[in-house]
């Protein structure tokens, strides 16, 4: 049965940021999703009163559905291809790092993977408005660690006034210019910002529709549009694969991912495009359908970008030179990879 690689995303931030705070609140408003956590630091997450502690190389299969995994970070490859093994166990990896865990190397973990079951989601970064001044003078390398989020967190944002949190989201901007920034108290950020809606498939194969992509619970909907932006296009015409790969490889500001499938003629394959900050992955696709793709950010010039989604579409089909764009990014499906296990 088909079905999308599993995202996992990195939580980094240093000591007393919020990360476990952030992870708690995913778990309990997980949106139906079923989420495996990688803890890589001593710790607690809050579920069904069960305390997880680093350190201990062990799964765990809770009744909420999670699981929850402390590993050391050589063995987090093993641990993704346990949480991946079985169709269906998880939608989704969240990883909380150590407070003093590099993020660079994490990164290369997940991107160098081995198992094809698994794709980069993004690194998130936990930021400390309360005490962001004195992380920035014991923490050098902060700076660095910023510019390579794909989404920035400003937590604890109800412990400051306004002008603390101004200075705060200034030197955010400053380290990491286009990278979006959400301000947080609690580590209350909306999981579909981070991930995408479960894909249940209890009748059977379907392919994930642009409903499903924009999918909105009722009691969450203010929230979702106040916090974060959305860009859709849905055509039967083709779309530009230039014209594409140049908009993924530079991104307006604000930009954190973009999901669905894209169509460039009527001889090209479709395309499953799913992207985080500037990493793009891109697997071919049912030919069956035209583009239907989302963009979602926070802090996005929803025009700016609409206006560039629609610059994207045209009557006719890529050429094969211009499709090389596109297959620079092409990586081998999960359904390939489970034929040849098979």
């Amino acid at each position: 049965m088909p079905r999308n690689a599993v995202p996992v995303v990195l939580v980094a931030g240093y000591l007393g940021s919020g990360k476990t705070t952030l992870l708690n609140h995913i778990l309990r408003r997980n949106d139906g999703l079923r989420i495996g956590v990688v803890v890589n630091d001593f710790g607690a997450v809050d579920i069904d009163s069960m305390l997880v502690a680093g350190q201990v190389d062990s799964v765990v299969t809770l009744g909420n559905g999670c699981l929850c995994c402390a590993v050391d970070t050589d063995d987090l490859d093993d641990m993704f291809g346990a949480l991946t093994a079985t169709s269906g166990l998880v939608d989704a990896i969240v990883v909380e790092a150590s407070g003093i865990a590099e993020p660079r190397a994490l990164i290369k973990m997940v991107l160098a993977s081995a198992d094809a079951r698994i794709r980069y989601g993004g690194l998130v970064m936990v930021v400390d408005a309360l005490s962001l001044p004195e992380t920035a003078a014991a923490n050098p390398h902060l700076d660095q660690h910023l510019a390579m989020a794909d989404l920035v967190v400003v937590n604890k944002a109800d412990s400051v006034d306004k002008s603390t949190l101004d200075a705060v989201l200034a030197e955010v901007h400053r380290a990491a210019p286009t990278a979006p920034r959400v301000v947080t108290s609690r580590g209350a950020v909306d999981v579909r910002l981070l991930l995408d809606p479960p894909e249940r498939q209890d009748d059977g194969p379907r392919q994930l529709t642009l409903d499903d992509l924009l999918r909105e619970d009722d009691d969450h909907h203010d929230h979702l549009h106040t916090e974060y932006q959305t860009v859709s296009v849905e055509t039967t015409e083709n779309l530009d694969p230039r014209a594409l790969i140049d908009f993924l490889e530079n991104p307006p500001p604000g930009l954190y991912r973009c999901k669905g499938f894209a169509r460039f003629g009527r001889g090209a394959a479709r395309f499953l495009v799913q992207t985080v900050g500037v990493h793009i992955e891109i697997e071919t696709a049912s030919p069956r359908g035209g583009t239907a793709l989302v963009f979602i950010g926070s802090g996005l010039d929803v025009e700016d970008t609409r206006r560039r989604v629609g610059s994207m579409i045209q009557t006719e089909s890529a050429t094969d030179a211009e499709l090389l764009a596109v297959h620079r990014f092409v990586r081998r499906s999960t359904d390939d990879v489970a034929a040849e296990r098979d």
